[in-house]
């Protein structure tokens, strides 16, 4: 991470574009209405505010669906939650009430328009696009050449309330012993080591779904213990998608469409190991400190050096070129996820699980 200039040992710059004595205690919205991923890679924004400003109110903005994530969290004061379709009344009340600073980590037109109609003083964004202008705090910088790490980008933001950016310290969750409890009860039955599978996900291409039935198939058939996770879109397409569907073995659990955000965590925070694509899930686990592989499509948005879960474990991503997006089946590399075999994963999965190593990338 590049290091500020004429920076005191606090963490904050002399060419500070605020009074320091301000920001100390000032009020901040972190506004991240995103994906589950998103805002776990934006914890390290909050986690350096505390540091660097100890007397700051921190508040979260983000979407109802990933808001619990951000329960009890030792960083974030408040969570504030919207849609993107809600009036804009609404929206410019989540900039209300004593907000003095709103952080925009990823600049959303409309949620921008809407703190500036709020009034709020400043307004951080980056500076590249028209609406930019409804910022009056910019930091330059293209996140499109993919140079480092999402969560990298995110503290990089500091800078426009004055702050320099301090190394990354990997995002961390909590949860209650009866959290944790519950969480066990998932397993209950079920054999070591215990893999969790997510085959869905947004954003990233998927492992063909066969080869996750299979998968889940031969993990359990070598005695490991394995729940299936998704949400209930996710699991009417994980039926949908499978050209031969076939019961699965009576030692899987089948939890697709059945756990809340925070049963989620709870039931990862008991396994050995989540097998998923570049999705949530994956970064739950690594910030609940269980180790992941994680499949890769070779997409330039999906590259490892911006996305991957910030933990212990194995990157699986197939040995081909990497590509600006899908083109779909005219692509000479259509079949780049199915490179991974199932044979490849199993064979991950027990390494993993036996003795977790350094994150690392493996091209197969």
């Amino acid at each position: 991470m590049s290091a500020c200039r004429h920076a005191d040992p606090s963490g904050r710059c002399d060419t500070a574009l605020i009074d320091s004595s301000r920001t100390m205690s000032m009020n901040v919205l972190i506004v991240r209405p995103d994906g589950i991923g998103d805002v776990l890679l934006s914890l390290p924004v909050a986690t350096q505010l505390r540091r660097l400003l100890p007397g700051v109110r921190i508040g979260f903005l983000t979407s109802p669906t990933v808001a619990p994530l951000l329960d009890r969290h030792p960083d974030v004061d408040y969570v504030r939650t919207i849609r993107f379709t809600d009036p804009w009344k609404e929206l410019r009340h989540a900039f209300s009430q004593g907000v003095e600073a709103a952080m925009f980590l990823k600049p959303f037109r409309r949620l921008m328009w809407a703190a500036w109609m709020a009034g709020v003083p400043l307004r951080v964004a980056t500076g590249y696009r028209w609406y930019s202008l409804l910022a009056n705090r910019h930091v330059y910088e293209h996140r499109s050449e993919f140079s480092k790490h999402e969560s990298e980008y995110n503290v990089d933001m500091l800078k426009g309330l004055g702050l320099c950016p301090q190394p990354v310290s990997h995002p961390v969750l909590t949860l209650t012993e009866a959290e944790r409890a519950a969480g066990a009860s998932w397993w209950s039955g079920l054999p070591s080591p215990r893999v969790v599978v997510h085959p869905g996900g947004v954003s990233a291409r998927r492992w063909r779904l066969e080869h996750y039935r299979d998968l889940v198939s031969t993990l359990t058939d070598r005695g490991y213990g394995v729940v299936l996770t998704g949400s209930d879109q996710e699991r009417r397409e994980f039926g949908k998608g499978l050209s031969s569907p076939t019961a699965f073995p009576s030692g899987i659990v089948d939890l697709m469409g059945k756990l809340s955000l925070r049963e989620l965590m709870s039931m990862i925070a008991n396994a050995h190991v989540v097998v998923s694509g570049a999705t949530g899930p994956a970064h739950l686990a690594a910030a609940l400190g269980i180790p992941t592989v994680t499949l890769f499509d070779p997409r330039r948005n999906n590259l490892p050096v911006r996305w991957k879960p910030l933990g212990t474990g194995v990157l699986l991503r197939p040995d081909v070129p990497t590509c600006d997006k899908c083109i779909g089946e005219v692509c000479p590399y259509w079949d780049c996820l199915d490179r991974l075999t199932v044979a490849t994963v199993t064979s991950v999965v027990s390494k993993v699980s036996e003795a977790p190593s350094a994150l690392t990338v493996l091209h197969l």
